[in-house]
């Protein structure tokens, strides 16, 4: 650079300062551990169950002062300030980025739990404020200026470089139905590298030209600009590095994704070949809050120098200058310090919404704004930048194509590929290749090594996966190493539960054939009495004698009583006593001998008795009704027959009518069968067995006396009772 420039460069430095890394691939739920870099809580829950990053880097430029055909730059004979259109403004801004991630890995701890470690290496600048008239007034250099007289303002640029290593855990908050929530923390150790910073105040500054005598030129400018940086190069141009320059840094980051499909992912019926769905993306939409970058450096042998600017040089005192410290320390005053300084880091606040639209494809709305001062002195931010990107992801390919409105570089277009191990990509490429002005570019790539989690492989779907089963073709048991357990017999009882393996049995006796331990042909598990042989009709028992008479209760009519065989194992009864058993007695309740089967004989007083009772019948007379006049008396003569009839059940009697002679012999007939019968009624209405009795009419043809007679004729009306034998 030209000597009469040296004083300009402490105005524009070099365009720089930080810019995102990895734009578009940090929200790939595979991704890995570069997305702890963005929120360390998206590697809980992960598809990984580790990833290692082997190298990866991240460049950007973005500026809002020069554009440019991005690929003319690199032709033979560009010429930069000439070809490149300028946007000059009294405060334009540039900035680079440059982010190298070393080796680092992720890995799950537990279910939920998930931890990464990380080194990288960062270097990052800002530069803010800088007047671009000025910028393009000067930039063939001051002796091709002209006259100019601008108001520079308050420059402010830093630029830090460092190195980081990183502990992240990550973990499982909440998880209940379709809501499921994960934090996570990093903590990181900060080496200081290299720290410089410049700040101008209120400078001002005109140039007069001379044409006669260009180092004749005079340049006058007014205000302060401080200087600082890590040691004192002034002194020492050689860098030393200080292990004494160092600090701690935090990252937070919250994630919630909604998971209306949360049955489908119940861990409790998860299959084992399922993983419990460990290798599936399992929300609809998942949005991530974080906050990174929290901490400082400090620098302890940090060197700061601060000028007055107001004066006057000459272009040739520029010209004799011999580097940009002499100039500044030859021609104004300055303000010295020792003390060290500390250099924040470049806080921000990061937001993204991922929306999965269909199966594995996605869009994601992502953001970042500066939480940092940006006008303090040696402080480092981000521009601000908004992101929208649509993917396509799977386990071993993603696409990505991210649209984004960048802070002073404003919309571009870019594209970027995950092929396993590697990834490539850009966030300005596609713009970059029509643009003719464009105002930045970056790129990411890297190599890793990727352990994905899966869903395991069971392919005779016997619940036990094939790394595990003994037996892949063929379903069988995890007691068994996923072989189906052998049934050498063939009986449905496999060898494990068969105490005859090599005998076919039922299921019920363990594989054994049944036994018949009694002999009684009836195999011992229907016999209800397997020690004791007995008949089939009985299930293989004995038939009991409860009473013990010989008589088997089934052939026993009495079991619980001993009796004799004949009576079918029933004691045999005599309730009259007369030596005649019940069962052959045909009056068992009156005593009688055994040729008249056990009843009672018919007496000659017990037929004189009847006939007495039954002379004191008296009827209407010429009619077959008891007569009112002596009922009484009669009813009791009728009671009385009754009595001695049930005496003697098997006897068999008969009822005779009789009348006199008086009258009409056919009436008298009629008469006196309707008086037998009328008293045959009366006997079996009181109780008397119909078939112990027979009635009779003879009319008038049996006279006891001679009808001639009133007293004859009394006599031969008559009812008579005759014992006719026994049934």
């Amino acid at each position: 650079m030209k000597k009469q420039l040296l004083i300009l460069l402490l105005l524009i430095t070099s365009f720089a300062a930080n810019a995102q890394s990895y734009t578009g691939y940090f929200h790939d739920n595979y991704a890995g551990v570069q997305s702890v870099l963005f929120n360390p809580a998206s590697i809980a829950d992960s598809r990984f169950k580790t990833d290692i990053n082997l190298f990866s880097i991240s460049g950007s430029v973005q500026n809002d002062l020069y554009g440019v055909r991005l690929f003319d730059v690199y032709k033979d004979g560009y010429d930069f300030n000439t070809q490149s259109k300028i946007s000059p403004s009294n405060g334009n801004n540039g900035l680079v980025n440059f982010d190298i991630m070393g080796p680092s890995f992720m890995f799950n701890i537990a279910p939920k739990h998930t931890l990464a470690v990380f080194t990288r290496a960062r270097s990052i600048s800002n530069v803010r404020n800088i007047n671009g008239y000025l910028v393009d007034q000067v930039k063939d250099g001051l002796d091709q200026s002209g006259d100019f007289n601008f108001k520079a303002g308050d420059v402010n640029g830093a630029s830090n470089t460092w190195a980081e290593l990183g502990v992240s855990y990550a973990a499982v908050l909440y998880q209940k139905n379709q809501h499921f929530l994960k934090g996570g923390l990093t903590a990181k150790y900060l080496q200081g590298g290299v720290n410089g910073y410049v700040q101008g105040k209120n400078v001002s500054v005109s140039y007069v030209e001379n044409v006669a005598d260009p180092k004749a030129g005079v340049l006058a400018s007014t205000g302060e600009i401080t200087i600082g940086a890590s040691q004192d190069f002034e002194t020492n141009e050689k860098y030393d590095f200080d292990t004494n320059s160092r600090g701690f840094g935090f990252d937070l980051g919250l994630v919630y994704e909604w998971r209306p499909d949360y049955d489908k992912y119940d861990v409790s019926k998860a299959k084992p070949a399922d993983n419990n769905f460990r290798d599936l993306n399992k929300y609809k939409v998942r949005f991530g809050l974080s906050v990174t970058d929290i901490g400082s450096i400090n620098y302890r042998n940090a060197k700061q120098d601060t000028y007055n600017v107001t004066g006057v040089v000459t272009q040739q005192m520029i010209d004799d200058a011999g580097n940009l410290y002499d100039f500044l320390n030859d021609n104004y005053n300055k303000t010295s310090s020792s003390k060290g300084r500390k250099t924040n880091l470049p806080t921000a606040l990061h937001a993204d919404v991922d929306w999965n639209m269909y199966k594995k494809f996605y869009l994601n709305l992502n953001g970042d704004i500066n939480m940092a001062n940006s006008d303090k002195l040696n402080g480092i931010t981000v521009a601000n930048r908004v992101s929208l990107t649509p993917r396509y992801e799977s386990r071993w390919f993603s696409f990505y194509v991210p649209m984004t409105w960048m802070e002073y570089s404003g919309m571009q277009v870019g594209s970027g590929i995950r092929l396993g191990a590697f990834f490539v990509g850009s966030g300005s490429v596609l713009t970059n290749l029509v643009s003719k002005e464009s105002k930045g570019v970056d790129f990411h790539l890297g190599m890793k090594i990727p352990v994905y989690e899966k869903k395991f492989k069971d392919t005779d779907e016997d619940g036990v996966i094939d790394k595990e089963d003994a037996c892949r073709k063929v379903a069988g048991p995890a007691e068994n190493k996923g072989c189906p357990w052998p049934d050498t017999d063939k009986d449905g009882v496999f060898d494990k539960d068969d105490a005859c393996p090599n005998v076919a049995g039922p299921i019920e006796n363990k594989g054994c054939p049944w036994k018949d331990t009694d002999g009684d042909t009836l195999l011992d598990n229907v016999d209800a009495c397997p020690d004791v042989a007995g008949p089939v009709e009985n299930k293989g028992c004995p038939w009991p004698d409860t009473d013990n008479d010989g008589v088997l209760d089934k052939d026993d009519a009495c079991p619980d009583v001993a009796g004799p065989i004949e009576n079918k194992g029933c004691p045999v009864l005599d309730a009259d006593k007369d030596g005649i058993p019940d069962s052959e007695d045909d009056c068992p309740l009156l005593a009688g001998p055994i040729e008249n089967k056990g009843c009672p004989k018919v007496s000659k007083a017990t037929l004189e008795q009847l006939k007495v009772e039954a002379k004191s019948i008296f009827f209407e007379t010429g009619k077959a009704t008891l007569s009112d006049a002596k009922k009484e008396e009669t009813s009791k003569r009728l009671d009385a027959i009754k009595e001695i009839l049930k005496n003697y059940p098997n006897a068999k009697f008969a009822i005779n009518g009789h009348t006199d002679n008086v009258g009409n012999p056919k009436f008298n007939q009629k008469l006196s069968e309707a008086r037998a019968k009328a008293v045959m009624d009366y006997l079996i209405a009181k109780g008397v067995n119909p078939a112990n009795l027979t009635s009779q009419g003879f009319g008038a043809s049996k006279p006891v006396k001679s009808n001639k007679t009133a007293a004859g004729r009394a006599e031969n009306r008559r009812t008579e009772i005759v014992y006719l034998g026994n049934l």
